[in-house]
C-alpha cells in the first residue's frame, strides 16, 4: 500500500469483496431498486419497540448475510467499522452489540459506507486483517426525529429537501482473492461554502464531492471516462446538477456516467420525495444491493464510489454554524 499524489492510497495488494447484504424498509421496496434488496419491510419499527431499534435491526440482518455470503462466521471478522446518523451511533452499537467482533464506530453522515469500506480495505490491504466488515443504516423516522421535527408534528417539506432512507448496507472486504476488489481509495477533506439550510443538503455537500473527484483524478492519472460509473451519494436531484456544473466548468465532463443513489434508490416523481434519497443507508444499501449486483453480472467494471456527507448536529445549526461537507472516494474494480 501506498500514497500516490497527496490524497489517495493505492492499494497493493488490493482488498476484495467477499459477501455483501442489502436491507430496505417499505417505501425503498416499493421503488426501482426493489428486486436487488436481499429483503424489504412492510413495517417501519420491523416488530421492535421504537423506530432506533428497528435500524439496529436492520444493520444487523445487513451484517449477517453480508458475512454468511462470505462463508464466513462472526469469528472469522477482525474488525467492524460501522455508523448510523443518531447520536453515538447507538444504530450500530445496540445493533451489533452481540457479535463480538472489534468495533470502530464510523460518523461521516450519509459518507459513512464511502469512509466503512476505505478503512475497512485499508486494514485488510496494510495486514492489519484478514476480514473486515463496513456496515452503515438510517432509518427515515429516527432522523427525523433526531434532526428535524417529530412526524406528528406534520411539517411541510420543501422542495430541496430528501428523503432519509430506511435501508442498511453491510460489506465484508477480505484478502481472499475475489471478483470485486477495492484498488484506490482517497479520504476527503472537509469542505464549508457557508451553507446553513438543513432542508438543502446536496447544496452543502457538491462541493466536498468535487474536491474529493478532483483529488482522485488528479493524484492518480485517471479520467472520468475511465469508469462505467461515477457514483455519488447522496447528493439527490440539487446536489447531482450543482455537482455536474462545477466539474465541467473545472474541465472534468461526467454527464454521462455520473448517477446518485438518492436519485436511483425512489421513483422521485411518483414517490414524493422531493429532490431524492439521502441517509447513509440509502448508499449502503445501493451499492451493497444494486451495484455490486451488476458488478458481478459483468455489466459495470469501474466505479468511482464517492459518497458524500453532511456533517452536522441539531444543536450546530441551532447555534446558526454552517454544514460542513464531506465526501470519500473508493475505486471497485471487477477483476478480469
Amino acid at each position: 500500500m501506498q500514497r500516490i499524489g497527496k490524497y489517495t492510497l493505492q492499494l497493493d495488494p488490493p482488498a476484495y469483496i467477499r459477501g455483501s447484504g442489502s436491507f430496505a424498509g417499505k417505501k425503498e421496496g416499493e421503488g426501482p431498486l426493489k428486486d436487488y434488496f436481499d429483503a424489504t419491510h412492510d413495517d417501519t419499527t420491523l416488530g421492535e419497540e421504537s423506530w432506533e431499534k428497528a435500524e439496529s435491526k436492520l444493520q444487523t440482518e445487513a451484517v449477517k448475510t453480508a458475512i454468511q455470503k462470505a462463508h464466513l462466521k462472526p469469528a472469522d471478522i477482525q474488525y467492524i467499522f460501522a455508523g448510523d446518523l443518531l447520536n453515538q451511533c447507538i444504530s450500530s452499537t445496540y445493533g451489533l452489540r452481540d457479535l463480538d467482533i472489534p468495533f470502530l464506530g464510523q460518523y461521516g453522515a450519509c459518507s459513512t459506507m464511502a469512509q466503512g469500506m476505505g478503512m475497512a480495505s485499508v486494514f485488510v490491504s496494510g495486514g492489519a486483517a484478514e476480514n473486515a466488515v463496513a456496515v452503515t443504516s438510517s432509518h427515515f423516522c429516527s432522523a427525523e426525529r433526531q434532526f428535524r421535527f417529530p412526524l406528528e408534528y406534520g411539517g411541510q417539506r420543501t422542495p430541496t429537501a430528501q428523503w432519509t432512507a430506511t435501508a442498511a448496507g453491510a460489506v465484508v472486504m477480505g484478502k481472499q482473492p475475489g471478483a470485486i476488489s477495492v484498488r484506490e481509495v482517497t479520504f476527503g477533506r472537509m469542505t464549508d461554502l457557508g451553507v446553513s439550510d438543513a432542508n438543502n443538503m446536496g447544496a452543502a455537500m457538491a462541493p466536498a464531492a468535487v474536491r474529493t473527484l478532483t483529488d482522485y483524478f488528479t493524484d492518480t492519472g485517471a479520467t472520468p471516462q475511465d469508469f462505467d460509473l461515477i457514483l455519488t451519494g447522496d447528493l439527490g436531484y440539487v446536489g447531482s446538477s450543482l455537482l455536474r456544473e462545477i466539474m465541467r466548468k473545472a474541465g472534468w465532463d461526467i454527464e454521462t456516467n455520473h448517477n446518485d443513489c438518492g436519485l436511483m434508490i425512489y421513483n422521485r416523481k411518483e414517490q414524493d420525495v422531493h429532490a431524492g434519497g439521502s441517509g447513509c443507508g440509502c448508499s449502503g444499501s445501493v451499492v451493497c444491493g444494486y451495484i455490486l449486483k451488476q458488478m458481478a453480472q459483468g455489466i459495470l467494471k469501474d466505479v468511482l464510489f464517492t459518497a458524500t456527507g453532511a456533517l452536522m448536529s441539531p444543536t450546530a445549526l441551532q447555534q446558526g454554524e454552517s454544514i460542513v461537507g464531506i465526501a470519500h472516494a473508493v475505486h471497485l474494480h471487477l477483476e478480469t
